[in-house]
């Protein structure tokens, strides 16, 4: 039986009064406007003996209870095992999230089951539309666009990475496309507007230049990678999204034939270690924020919640509308609230945090993904320890654990490593951390080729 592949899309732009998610602590970013819509992309490669589906969502980040949604849906409806269904996000913070970051985007609990729905309607919509394909990937570098937030001159990592799925005619049927960038540009420009921004841009780009196909793009480790600042203008906002965009399309008319009849599926629980925070950091801020929030303190608010809990501090103002004693008790409400909900099971629970990695195989194309905002370090040593000749990473997939740092940034306590546990109601990472995440994506890696 010939390989089939199927692709599909559904719009999942949220009715108005739901937030858009990150950006800054209790801003009810309510959208007023959609610049562009969002949607659920998916892709379904058969063999007929072995099948694998690719959910591309425009969300900010999904739970893992979305993710067993929308698996279930797929998984009941067509002949994919649940383990073989990535679902991933692009990471637009013009966008809702699922799960809930506290203080940074009201989850609307109506969008969130209706978007699983939707995203799991794409993927049985691109199964019923199978048909005889091939397929073929890419590899390439570009450079010059991004920059490491975290530390000056760190690294970024600049693969570029496609695979092509072609019709029987040799039109294309879907592209999966993979970078890494924080997609933030929109949020500067528009931060109010429903967008994809850049990776939203950068699909049009290839579906423009492929017409009858749809890309899926999955964001890569982009933890501490955001595209440059210049790029946050009305000007330049485009430049990323064309350079990237032309990238792919000259990458897509010279990619290699991948043998679409090797798929491969394994993913794993892996125990992330984490330390339990401290009874004097619980107390720090919390202590802090009550008495601001008691006597309307704005004195040296930069150098000690400014300092841990925004990168920016002034750009927390500036989105407060300009009001400083707004933004001031913004942080300060949420160092209330995380630790309210912290309190609660401090000293029982468990000093491991257990998340999903999964690795996909086409050939010799593969896709190894976890739910974190994986740092570059970690990522390039995936890269390093991957027998596969074209690697996508594809990170804020099936589930979300926050940021995961470098030992680096934990021994910094940076907002990263310090301040992201927070508003995910979980413990801060070790510096060991990131090594079993690496571990573990390369033994599933290792697990799919061997198979």
């Amino acid at each position: 039986m010939p390989v089939r592949a199927g692709a599909q899309r559904v719009c999942i732009t949220p009715p108005p009064g739901v937030e858009l998610t990150g950006w800054g602590y209790y801003l009810e970013r309510t959208w007023l406007d959609i610049h562009d819509d969002l949607n659920a992309t998916s892709l379904v490669v058969d063999t007929g003996e072995s099948a694998l589906a690719i959910v591309s969502l425009d969300l900010m980040v999904i739970s893992e209870d979305f993710t067993r949604r929308v698996r279930e849906q797929v998984a009941a409806a067509t002949d994919i095992n649940e383990s073989a269904i990535l679902v991933c996000c692009e990471h637009s913070h013009n966008a809702p999230a699922s799960g809930g970051l506290l203080g940074v985007g009201e989850v609307d609990p109506n969008y969130e089951t209706w978007a699983a729905e939707k995203a799991a309607e794409s993927a049985i919509a691109a199964w019923q539309s199978r048909e005889p394909a091939t397929l073929s990937a890419g590899s390439t570098e570009v450079t010059g666009l991004t920059f490491n937030r975290t530390r000056e001159n760190g690294p970024v990592d600049p693969t570029l990475t496609t695979l092509r799925v072609d019709r029987a005619d040799g039109s294309v049927l879907a592209v999966v496309v993979g970078f890494q960038a924080h997609p933030t540009i929109a949020t500067v420009l528009r931060p109010r507007s429903v967008s994809r921004d850049a990776p939203g841009g950068i699909c049009d780009r290839i579906e423009a230049a492929f017409p009858g196909s749809l890309a899926l793009y999955l964001q890569g480790a982009c933890g501490d990678v955001n595209f440059l600042r210049e790029f946050s203008t009305p000007d330049r906002c485009v430049e990323p999204v064309d350079a990237v965009g032309a990238a792919a399309v000259e990458l897509l008319g010279r990619t290699t034939p991948v043998d679409a009849s090797q798929l491969g599926a394994s993913s794993v629980r892996a125990s992330i270690p984490t330390r339990r925070w401290t009874r004097e950091e619980i107390d720090h801020d919390r202590e802090e924020a009550l008495q601001r929030l008691r006597d309307k303190d704005v004195t040296g608010w930069r150098d000690t919640i400014g300092r841990v809990m925004t990168n920016r501090p002034d750009d927390m103002v500036a989105r407060h509308g300009g009001d400083e004693w707004k933004a001031v008790s913004a942080m300060c409400r949420f160092n209330q609230a995380w630790t309210d909900l912290m309190l609660v099971d401090l000293d029982t629970r468990p000093e491991t945090l257990d998340t999903e990695v999964q690795a996909l195989r086409i050939g010799d194309f593969a896709i190894v993904s976890n739910s974190t905002e994986f740092f570059t370090t970690l990522a390039l040593r995936v890269r390093e320890g991957s027998p596969f000749k074209h690697l996508m990473l594809a990170c804020y997939a099936n589930g979300r654990i926050g940021y995961m740092p470098d030992a680096h940034d934990v021994e910094r306590k940076t907002y990263a490593s310090y301040q992201s546990p927070k508003y995910c109601n979980q413990f801060p990472f070790t510096a060991q951390s990131g090594d079993v995440m690496v571990d573990a994506m390369i033994e599933q890696l290792q697990a799919v080729a061997d198979d």
